[in-house]
């Protein structure tokens, strides 16, 4: 009959990872702990990997020159905030089943649950894509891990012992229903505070785009990025364009009405902006959003204020570049248009992609994500899909039903047969 998997014990295996992570604080630029707490876990199940930074890197490459999938998700977390009902790192889980069921609305049990900071965002991608690692590699990890065999693929079959329920992965020779593909599995970090030490460094030195093919890199054709999605696609996301303002006066009395006043220039400009239109629009995402979140001008009451800053947030779709955008607003702004970042760009699955098409093969619902990723990082044919809800991350109270790890598991398997 060859080896059997269970998809219960790949779940069961995920879960206990996942509290692992929980406990441990790992946010942005402090990710050093949970980064060598997963490598421990990758090398007790046999799985071969690389650490780069508080990067980690896992390659299962059976034929170079076919197609290459990369699965990434993050394993930062936002800071806790302090509004959580329960421990956000070792929470009781029966204060957080009942917060979870206030949540929900219907009463959940400690045992459905994975609470705590970073079980939505993003650790149920962490451990879902792991265990579709693991499920393809087919690697040994004792008693609780995979037989290695590369002799063999796998395909979903029933229980062997007819317990109804329970979904097995049962092995067959490599002229089965699946072959194993070559997928490098990437798990980044700062990507909540969009460092230059994850994604951002490891694109264009450790990977690219095939048709870049730079030298040192590994080329990727397609990527799925894990971020909490309830397992529907995002075919595409916005982008991000932060832009620091500042109007430029004369100081002077207010009493005797002297100097050029720099908030009634930035006021000036404000309006222009709120009023400007981006002539392309996009059919997946709509127009670009702009916004005035924040201003600030003065010194004393009775004094001209010289200086006023603003900040602009714009989120950009496929149909601009944040440097056309840049260009554009310099047209119409008289301040000083200083951008702090001009690389997290908009993006969007590419016309005719294998990704697109084994969504609509497996009737998966696709959409266009407000949120940003490390997909804007990615320079490939790409998709964002994972278990958890996004209305749930950066919030009090954050959790992961285990039914939801379960169903990402099952679907990210299901998902790369069908690419």
């Amino acid at each position: 009959m060859g080896d059997r998997l269970n998809i219960d014990r790949l779940t069961a295996d995920a879960v206990e990872l996942l509290k692992g992570m929980i406990a441990i604080p790992s946010p942005s630029f402090e990710e050093e702990t949970v980064c060598s707490y997963l490598c421990s876990w990758l090398e007790a199940k046999g799985i071969g990997h690389q650490r780069k930074g508080n990067n980690i890197i896992a390659e299962h490459m059976t034929d170079p020159s076919s197609p290459v999938l990369m699965l990434c998700a993050h394993i930062d977390t936002v800071s806790p905030s302090p509004e959580y009902s329960f421990d956000p790192y070792t929470p009781d889980y029966e204060k957080a089943a009942e917060a979870v069921s206030d949540i929900i609305g219907r009463l959940t049990g400690a045992s459905e649950i994975v609470a705590g900071l970073g079980s939505n965002d993003d650790g149920a991608s962490v451990v879902a894509m792991i265990a579709a690692y693991r499920y393809f590699r087919n690697v040994s990890g004792g008693a609780g891990g995979l037989q290695n065999n590369p002799s063999h693929s796998f395909v979903v079959g029933p229980s062997p012992c007819g317990q109804g329920g329970s979904t097995v992965l049962q092995a067959t020779g490599t002229t089965g229903n699946v072959e194993s593909p070559n997928m490098i599995l990437v798990l980044t970090c700062e990507e909540e505070r969009s460092g230059k030490n994850g994604m951002t460094g490891l694109w264009g030195t450790r990977f690219c785009n095939r048709g870049e093919m730079i030298e040192g890199c590994t080329p990727i054709d397609h990527a799925i990025v894990g971020e909490p999605t309830g397992m529907r696609a995002a075919t595409s996301e916005r982008g991000l364009l932060v832009i620091d303002a500042e109007a430029h006066g004369v100081s002077g009395h207010a009493a005797r009405n002297e100097g050029k006043n720099a908030l009634y220039i930035a006021l000036e400009d404000i309006n222009r902006l709120r009023n400007h239109t981006f002539g392309r629009i996009s059919s997946r995402m709509g127009k670009v959003n702009l916004n005035i979140t924040q201003i600030n001008a003065g010194t004393a009451h009775n004094v001209i204020p010289d200086s006023c800053s603003f900040v602009i947030d714009i989120r950009p779709t496929e149909q601009y570049t944040n440097e056309e955008i840049l260009n554009e607003l310099n047209e119409i702004c008289e301040s000083e248009l200083k951008p702090r970042n001009l690389a997290n760009r908009s993006s969007a699955t590419y016309e005719d992609s294998p990704l697109q098409k084994a969504a609509e093969k497996l009737d998966i619902d696709t959409f266009s994500s407000p949120t940003t990723s490390d997909w804007m990082r990615i320079r490939c044919d790409a998709i964002k899909m994972g278990p958890g809800e996004s209305s749930r991350s950066h919030r009090k109270d954050e959790f992961v039903l285990v039914d939801e790890i379960r169903k990402g598991i099952e679907t990210y398997i299901e998902f790369i047969k069908t690419i």
